[in-house]
């Protein structure tokens, strides 16, 4: 017996299902509370991409280094001044609030022509900021409007007597940079580009996986990533998680840490000035002192499950040492900073493929095989 052609089969309706290339997408997340110094790994691997892909929203910012002042990225991807020929995309999955986004657009000379944002990312409202500045103080949240925002998308749905949603499609100035994600993402992959797909916050504030209620409020690991942007996980050949050698919370109610240290411990270990310590850890979206803690091996045995990256990035290791920061090879960090990193591969069972040991992405040591 002949099998039947189906009479609404995907060729006859789209076309066939492209067939992709080896998969190049890259997915960059935080292993811990977040300010992990994601922003300066971006900064370090965004020329080598062609599409830089944004989700979550402006409750992270991320610091990238410039001269004469580091650049804060709130909504843009990090690797956007790094990588100027680069296209950028924000997912559907992104919480947008239009006027920051514009300013960001504005202040990095960006046209339509290289930005897209979904039609279907949330925007928003003031009423969304001032609803999380009276409700979420005591979890010391940022107050950005992102998780009250998020809430209206889901409620919005039931007609009349629900919230007033408006999506990206909706908001007249955003009207040239709007893009359906899907097909720019498959054109990428198609073709056999690099993407690279940076997460925000860090993996211990994930809105199902972390301390409720001191999370945030979406899921900040790598499968959460990728729903929001869009991307199946076969996309995927890279998972860089990026760690701190000493994790941080933002001051206030933010939720336990294991082993908390003081500035005037840290200064004394690592050797900088604790006046430098207190202006590096002053958050970047807040404006706040952050609390400092040793490292955390349960927390990164916990985020490695969570995300199973395929390579660590570690950062801050002139917290160790401050002579760290004269390095530029591997064998040429202190004999601690070497265990430290030994460890690490020991417990997460995944290499320790970047090594950052200050702020700016050309301190950035690089052992990658890719």
């Amino acid at each position: 017996m002949h099998a039947r052609s189906c009479p609404c089969s995907l060729h006859r309706i789209a076309g066939a299902l492209p067939t992709y290339n080896d998969p190049f997408g890259r997915v960059l997340v935080g292993g811990q509370y977040g300010s992990e110094g994601k922003g300066n790994i971006v900064g370090h691997i965004a020329p080598e991409y062609s599409l830089l892909v944004r989700v979550g929203g402006p409750n992270a910012g991320h610091k990238v280094f410039a001269e004469p002042e580091p650049e804060a990225y709130f909504h843009l991807p990090s690797g956007t001044e790094r990588a100027p020929k680069a296209q950028l995309l924000l997912g559907a999955g992104a919480v947008l609030y239009p006027p920051k986004l514009l300013q960001e657009i504005a202040t990095h000379h960006i046209d339509a022509e290289r930005l897209s944002i979904d039609p279907l990312a949330m925007i928003i409202e003031d009423d969304d900021i001032d609803v999380e500045k009276e409700l979420l103080a005591a979890i010391s949240s940022t107050a950005q409007g992102v998780g009250a925002a998020s809430a209206r998308k889901i409620m919005g749905r039931g007609g009349k007597a629900s919230p007033v949603v408006r999506l990206a499609k909706d908001v007249h100035e955003l009207k040239p940079f709007i893009r359906e994600s899907q097909p720019i993402l498959e054109r990428a992959f198609v073709r056999g580009e690099h993407v690279l797909l940076e997460g925000t916050q860090g993996t211990s504030l994930s809105l199902h996986h972390g301390i409720y209620p001191f999370v945030t409020s979406r899921e900040t690991s790598v499968a959460g990533c990728l729903a929001d942007a869009g991307i199946a996980s076969t996309r995927v050949r890279r998972v860089v998680m990026v760690c701190r050698t000493y994790p941080i919370r933002v001051g206030g109610p933010s939720g336990d840490m294991n082993l908390e240290i003081s500035y005037e411990e840290l200064a004394r270990r690592s050797g900088i000035d604790i006046g430098e310590l207190k202006k590096t850890e002053t958050t970047t979206t807040t404006k706040k002192q952050r609390r400092l803690a040793e490292f955390d091996w349960e927390q990164l045995r916990r985020s490695s499950l969570l995300n199973g990256p395929t390579d660590i990035a570690l950062t801050f290791v002139d917290y160790i040492s401050k002579t760290n920061r004269d390095a530029f090879r591997f064998d040429q960090l202190n004999l601690e900073t070497l265990r430290f990193v030994e460890e690490i591969e020991r417990v997460s069972g995944v290499p320790v493929s970047m090594i950052s040991t200050n702020f700016s992405w050309r301190n950035v040591i690089d052992r990658r095989s890719w």
